[in-house]
């Protein structure tokens, strides 16, 4: 079998996984940005308690996506322990910058829209670069 074979128990080269990764973190990312508009835009909530929903809900996503399908890691305590500490490392990171991000944007354009599709890309960016790193080294190497 070659390295980006795709048996049960085979692991994927860093292509492979990359471009799962990226390609989980684009369907996450729709997940978590539909969230945070819906919740700002609809139901009123301020931007930072409106991202730390959104980013649950797109972080449980990638999750669950990418320990079966990018990763092909079976389940664990000790790797879901992991992720919720990394997880909670990037929620620090995305919703921080977000908040920090945010107000900021929104008085150099003027624009709610610009304001959030930028902050949300900056620390979304961020957020996922450091989670990549994260578990492909450290959590299911």
């Amino acid at each position: 079998m070659t390295p980006e074979s795709t048996g049960p128990d085979t692991k994927l080269g860093l292509r492979t996984q990359l471009l799962r990764f990226v390609v989980t973190g684009g369907l996450s990312a729709v997940v978590d940005f539909g969230l945070l508009v819906v919740l700002m835009n609809l139901a009123g909530l301020d931007h930072t308690t409106a991202k730390a929903l959104s980013f649950v809900a797109g972080t449980t996503t990638a999750y669950l996506i990418n320990r079966r399908w990018t990763f092909r890691a079976e389940p664990s305590k000790r790797r879901f322990a992991a992720v919720v500490l990394l997880y909670g490392l990037t929620f620090v990171l995305q919703v921080g910058l977000f908040a920090v991000l945010f107000p900021w944007l929104l008085t150099l354009s003027g624009s709610q829209t610009v304001a959030q599709v930028v902050g949300f890309v900056i620390a979304q960016g961020v957020a996922t670069t450091v989670n990549f790193i994260v578990q492909r080294g450290l959590i299911f190497r």
